[in-house]
């Protein structure tokens, strides 16, 4: 039997490959995706997901609205450079037009399948955490019913959006301290001292593009991003950074992860959206499973040949 899986997303180009790889993976049922502020407006990842699911054929797959903003304060802002104004690299005029999303919140769609579901439900959470951190504070009798968490965020060594903070955790530090540090369900995390090196090299593209009209589509989304990653690092490749978290969603154990205790600065600071490991031997707190280590060429091929699927 598939896992059934939700993905909490922001749409977002690296979005976009997780939510095409997660859709052609036997070993999954994506059963939703909701969508929260994020990389663009919430309204813009909502009907960037249906884009997705249009292009790919599954419009049966339902799209709920979630959070608009953080739980407290207001958001740094948006990644309009890496994503264009409309989430996806520009391109999103050239989708297929989406029906209407699902008439639920993303909170009560996920309450929901978690009540029906007759197994464990696995949460990839890829955008801000905020849709996450309600959906445990509002729902615990729900916490049984969940799998596990995995989040593509934080940064041991530093960030990408501050110098110390990674976009997903800064977005809505107190959702991630909130996530990262309940026992309840176990939570993985995939920060960028492991995405930053799973980078999709021209070749890794030019086999994205050749496998089909549609996955030319998906790869022409992600030009934007490739050269703003080229203009910052001077690298002419694209880190995927949810997909590679998607990944280890649906294929557990893909990544080795480190055990530890892992707490979000909240601060105004800074640091602030700083995640911070604990490393200290018999330090207390729940323990957060950090993704560290991978064989990157593997997960870059696995990830390659499931997305091309989409043809």
């Amino acid at each position: 039997m598939p896992t059934p899986l939700i993905i909490d997303t922001d749409p977002g180009v690296d979005d976009a490959v997780a939510l095409m790889l997660a859709l052609h993976s036997p070993e999954v049922e994506l059963v939703a995706v909701t969508a929260s502020f994020g990389n663009i407006a919430v309204e813009g990842t909502a009907r960037n997901a249906r884009r997705l699911m249009a292009l790919a054929g599954r419009s049966d797959v339902p799209v709920a609205v979630g959070a608009a903003r953080p739980l407290v304060h207001h958001s740094p802002g948006w990644a309009a450079e890496w994503h264009g104004a409309d989430g996806l690299g520009g391109r999103g005029d050239g989708f297929p037009e989406p029906p209407p999303g699902d008439s639920r919140t993303a909170l009560a769609l996920t309450a929901e399948i978690l009540r029906s579901a007759d197994e464990p439900v696995t949460i990839a959470s890829i955008g801000p955490l905020t849709n996450t951190a309600l959906l445990l504070a509002a729902h615990p009798e729900l916490t049984d019913r969940i799998g596990r968490i995995v989040v593509m965020g934080g940064g041991l060594s530093g960030g990408n959006f501050t110098a110390a903070a990674e976009f997903n955790v800064i977005a809505d530090p107190e959702a991630a301290q909130r996530v990262f540090t309940q026992a309840e369900v176990p939570v993985t995390m995939v920060p960028l001292d492991l995405t930053m090196r799973v980078l999709a090299d021209t070749a890794w593209l030019a086999t994205l593009e050749a496998a089909g009209p549609r996955s030319a589509q998906l790869r022409g989304v992600l030009e934007l991003y490739r050269e703003a990653f080229r203009e910052r690092y001077d690298v002419d490749a694209v880190a995927i950074h949810d997909a590679v978290a998607v990944l280890e969603a649906i294929v557990p154990g893909t990544l080795g992860t480190t055990p530890m205790p892992v707490q979000v600065a909240c601060d105004f600071g800074p640091a602030r959206g700083a995640t911070v490991p604990d490393r200290r031997r018999g330090a207390e707190g729940p323990r957060v499973h950090v993704a560290l280590d991978a064989d990157v060429d593997a997960v870059l091929a696995e990830i390659l040949e499931r997305v091309s699927r989409l043809g």
